[in-house]
């Protein structure tokens, strides 16, 4: 059963036609709803991935613009959702911390059925940061297709006692993580000493910090880090496609 609170802002007629028009066209235009905006990369296609920002910065970002249009570029229909408080922090032009983390979940979870009601393959969930937490804590307490994790923040930096995994044992979807190796909310030597769920699949990007900048030693970028794990993730929704069909 989906996850509502009586605080949950309502989709009319013209939200959801809004809605189906981002779908439909995929030209990555802005729409707003009751929700947020939503944004949409590539065209109506299976495989597709319901992607959410992190705490900070929303879907204009550099990194979450370049990742949609790499996973688009690799046949992926990229739905960019926004939490509330991030619609709020773009109109306004100032910054706000996120509210609870149980609100965003009742958020995504909307967003979800939202998306899902156009009656198409459903959708992966997936998220930056704060984003794919979220999306990890919906997907144990709702059936969901597969998680996609950019970054996630397995603790937060410099207290890496704060462990965000107690719901992990409750995942039973299939898991893609890409977690640079330098990571402060979860390096490569910590994340391969936790114990994580069998199908979880994991790839970390070399000398990647939380938003996957290599430094300059590795001769390596940013961009380039995107793209591979664009590429990466590409290649496991198409797996799943093909599966489908």
């Amino acid at each position: 059963m989906r996850i509502q609170t009586d605080a949950e802002p309502a989709l009319d007629a013209e939200d959801r036609q809004r809605i189906a028009t981002a779908l439909a066209h995929g030209d990555d235009t802005l729409h707003e709803t009751a929700l947020g905006g939503v944004r949409v990369c590539g065209p109506a296609q299976t495989p597709r991935l319901l992607l959410s920002h992190g705490a900070g910065a929303g879907h204009d970002s550099p990194f979450l613009s370049r990742l949609r249009h790499a996973l688009a570029a690799g046949g992926v229909q990229v739905i960019a959702v926004e939490f509330a408080y991030m619609a709020r922090m773009r109109r306004e032009g100032r910054r706000r911390p996120p509210p609870r983390v149980e609100g965003l979940v009742a958020e995504l979870s909307a967003w979800r059925g939202a998306i899902d009601a156009d009656g198409q393959a459903p959708a992966w969930l997936g998220g930056k940061s704060m984003g794919g937490r979220v999306a990890s804590l919906l997907a144990a307490r709702e059936p969901l297709p597969g998680l996609v994790l950019c970054g996630y923040p397995f603790h937060p930096p410099g207290k890496p006692a704060r462990l965000r995994l107690d719901h992990w044992p409750d995942l039973a979807c299939p898991l893609l993580l890409l977690q640079g190796t330098r990571d402060a909310f979860g390096t490569r030597a910590e994340v391969e000493s936790y114990t994580l769920p069998a199908q979880l699949e994991c790839h970390f990007l070399d000398g990647g910090d939380h938003d996957w900048r290599p430094p300059k030693r590795l001769g390596s970028s940013q961009a380039e880090l995107i793209d591979t794990a664009a590429a990466l993730i590409s290649r496991r929704l198409a797996l799943v496609d093909r599966r489908q069909g």
